[in-house]
């Protein structure tokens, strides 16, 4: 792989297919852990650690058992569970080691359990992934796979960044009744999928 390579995923993964404003998924978390900007760091950096161990051993995995014995369908939900497994492993050292933060997170953390954003990334990576990825050598494909994963967290804590330090900014104004918490949260979301489109052009 190339820089050229290694800078066209990582702006289509953080900005183009931005997994919460493009492609909506892991909603919930957004939603729920962007009160306050610490809070939305804890949960984009375990998100990106789970993203890129997901990309790793999904990879491998479909690479080297799954095409080979002819099993991708009939052994994709258990190659799911490993990424499940390996969440839970995240969660046990924030609860061993990250109290403060285990704490601030609350049910969120073990919500990455079941984040569709780690599921869309092990998917891309695998059954869904591009030509190139297919046509790569093990080592290269395993390579932009996990770079992929680790961008795609990336840009999952960018926009868990700018909503926290939107919903922080709109803590401190006089929000009409109707629109606060959740609603003018939601109107805020779209506006800035809305920005985000304007990646898409220069692809």
């Amino acid at each position: 792989m190339g820089i050229g390579q290694f800078f066209t995923i990582a702006f289509s993964a953080i900005f183009v297919s931005n997994f919460v404003l493009a492609r909506f998924l892991g909603l919930c978390p957004f939603i729920g852990v962007t009160q306050k900007t610490e809070s939305a760091l804890g949960m984009g950096a375990a998100v990106t650690f789970v993203m890129f161990l997901a990309s790793f051993v999904t990879f491998l995995l479909f690479r080297l058992v799954l095409i080979p014995t002819d099993l991708v369908l009939a052994l994709k939900t258990p190659m799911f569970i490993l990424v499940i497994a390996a969440v839970q492993l995240v969660e046990l050292f924030m609860r061993a080691r990250l109290q403060a933060l285990y704490q601030a997170l609350g049910i969120y953390l073990p919500l990455i359990t079941t984040n569709c954003a780690v599921m869309g990334v092990a998917l891309l990576n695998t059954t869904d992934a591009p030509l190139e990825f297919q046509s790569m050598t093990v080592a290269a494909g395993l390579v932009a796979a996990s770079w992929r994963g680790i961008c795609a967290g990336l840009g999952f804590t960018l926009a868990m960044l700018l909503m926290s330090g939107v919903r922080e900014r709109l803590a401190m104004v006089d929000v009409p009744a109707p629109l606060r918490g959740m609603p003018i949260a939601f109107i805020s979301t779209g506006l800035m999928a809305m920005a985000f489109l304007g990646f898409a052009g220069m692809v």
